[in-house]
């Protein structure tokens, strides 16, 4: 019954999240009679929301928050940004690869660190639709493979899906979608424009999420990359929910009720530069 009950909760959420990005706003009332909860229920819907920081609380309902957003920034635009905390976050979720596997990259600026520490790692295949990654990749293969990981072997084996670039540099699409429909693999590092309890993991960019549900589908085990900056930050579209990462590879810097509600829905939350 518990475990129903927050399944129900979980899609109310998703609903009311989903008419708040629509509309900018909801009333308490109106969400009553659409989704068919009590005052009370719709009201802690509401509260966990806001908790989150997927909406803002105003009398009688919600508004969209300024994190609640259609907006992309491109590659270079992100790439400096809490750089030391991307580069704790990749440091911890190197670890979790091991040799000889075949490892799945998405798009984004923390994916891309973590790739940067793949590359001494021996007998990787990468597969990714990051044009970024891919050329890192290229790049160590030319140079003799090694990089920033150490080690000194060869670069890893690179598959690059086809498809059509995104702003922030990632391969987006049908064509995307076939290859990476036909592939299996170990692991896959997972980035995200925004990390809310309610919505998931999401992205601004409808066909980037549709291409992020084919890695999630095509891999064996999910790493999920943010720092804490994404924690609260709710894009036009939803491409996982929390529950669907194996781990969750963070910094320091991820507040008390965020690592409450990550701990009690990923496999296990690490916290880069934190005893484990």
């Amino acid at each position: 019954m518990a475990e129903q009950a927050a399944q129900l909760a979980h899609q109310r959420r998703v609903l009311i999240l989903d008419a708040v990005r629509r509309d900018g706003t909801v009333r308490v009332a109106d969400l009553v009679g659409r989704l068919g909860g009590s005052d009370m229920t719709i009201r802690r819907d509401l509260d966990a929301l806001a908790r989150s920081g997927a909406v803002e609380k105003v009398y009688g309902g919600a508004v969209a928050t300024a994190a609640t957003s259609a907006h992309e920034p491109g590659f270079d635009a992100k790439s400096d940004q809490g750089a030391a905390a991307k580069a704790a976050i990749a440091t911890t979720a190197a670890t979790l690869v091991e040799p000889g596997s075949v490892v799945a990259i998405s798009g984004g600026t923390t994916a891309y660190a973590v790739a940067a520490r793949l590359l001494g790692i021996p007998r990787l295949t990468i597969v990714t639709n990051s044009l970024p990654v891919a050329e890192l990749v290229r790049a160590a293969g030319r140079d003799g493979g090694g990089g920033a990981g150490g080690g000194g072997g060869a670069a890893p084996t690179l598959l690059l899906t086809g498809g059509s670039p995104t702003p922030s540099a990632a391969l987006v699409g049908p064509l995307a979608e076939l290859a990476i429909g036909s592939l299996h693999v170990d692991l896959l590092f997972l980035g995200a424009h925004g990390v809310a309890e309610g919505a998931g993991l999401t992205t601004p960019n409808l066909t980037e999420a549709q291409t992020n549900r084919a890695l999630v589908a095509s891999a064996r085990r999910i790493a999920v990359v943010a720092d804490h900056s994404k924690w609260g930050v709710v894009g036009l579209s939803g491409f996982a929910a929390l529950d669907q990462a194996d781990w969750f590879v963070t910094d320091a810097g991820m507040p008390a009720p965020a690592r409450a509600v990550l701990t009690e829905t990923v496999g296990e939350l690490l916290i880069a530069g934190e005893e484990h």
